[in-house]
């Protein structure tokens, strides 16, 4: 499944003040320097990669007052694949003069049809209007800058996870050029995958977007009758939680069974506040569901 965050922001306006100066010099200092790390330097398509950011403003930075953070990746050819442009955390507002800015985000590389040599590009820019700041790193011309390079692994490398009972199909809206894709439980729902008898970690992005009374508030996460997690749900974020599990809570047999179970559920079509002709019974949506 696609990341929430891959909103594929292509920001084909971005031809930014510098184009109008054709190859004019550009002298304006610097406002600070950007590095970007993954937490791993080989990454199948379709799993879950920590990228972390750290900020260093110039000494003489003022204020850069409200900005976003583009992150685009790129092939061996520069052409685009995907981005994760987002805000950072805390906002560039707050930003100071000599106080280093780090923050990781847990993104899930989409299914895209390319294995192989790529880099991850990227820099400031106003949302206002798409005016790029100039950073001390190596620029690539157009104030963007490359900032990690990392290859890119066929997702034969990813444990295979099935959705096997109580999940209704999978829907996806799209947003701009990038989409999001989930699928919604039932009260119950199993995923299946080949036991690979090591310990693993459950990547989980999931909420419950619904406010009625008898909206889901939380997720039992079992295999067999040990229980491995209870999740608590929102519906204002779904953030992506880890949870480590052992081979021996996995058991011995060939193939694992997760239980999901929603402790509620709800059907659109009888929520009067939801105006939904929906009869499915919902319990709550899954985003990624991830075993490495």
């Amino acid at each position: 499944m696609v990341s929430r965050f891959w909103t594929l922001t292509v920001l084909t306006t971005l031809a930014v003040t510098l184009a109008a100066c054709g190859k004019a010099e550009d002298t304006t200092p610097p406002v600070g320097t950007l590095q970007v790390s993954l937490s791993r330097a080989k990454v199948a398509l379709g799993s879950p990669v920590e990228v972390t950011y750290k900020f260093t403003p110039a000494a003489n930075a003022s204020n850069l007052g409200p900005r976003r953070m583009f992150v685009h990746f790129l092939d061996a050819d520069d052409e685009l694949m995907w981005a994760d442009d987002h805000e950072p955390p805390t906002p560039t507002i707050e930003w100071k003069a000599g106080q280093t800015v780090e923050y990781t985000r847990t993104m899930f590389v989409p299914s895209y049809p390319y294995v192989g040599a790529a880099k991850v590009v990227a820099g400031l820019y106003a949302p206002g209007n798409n005016e790029r700041l100039k950073l001390s790193n190596e620029d690539r011309g157009d104030r963007s800058y490359k900032v990690v390079d990392f290859e890119l692994l066929p997702q034969t490398e990813n444990i295979f996870v099935i959705f096997k009972d109580g999940w209704h199909p999978a829907e996806v809206v799209a947003e701009g050029a990038g989409r999001t894709e989930w699928q919604w439980t039932k009260k119950d729902a199993t995923l299946a995958f080949r036991n690979p008898k090591r310990d693993v970690v459950l990547y989980l992005q999931v909420d419950d977007p619904a406010t009625g009374p008898n909206a889901a508030q939380q997720l039992t996460i079992a295999v067999g009758d040990q229980v491995l997690a209870t999740v608590p749900l929102s519906a204002t974020e779904a953030p992506v939680r880890t949870y480590p599990i052992t081979a021996a809570q996995l058991g011995q047999g060939d193939m694992v069974e997760m239980k999901f179970t929603a402790d509620k559920t709800f059907v659109p079509a009888l929520e009067p506040a939801m105006k939904s002709g929906d009869p499915r019974e919902l319990g709550v949506r899954v985003f990624h569901a991830f075993i490495q």
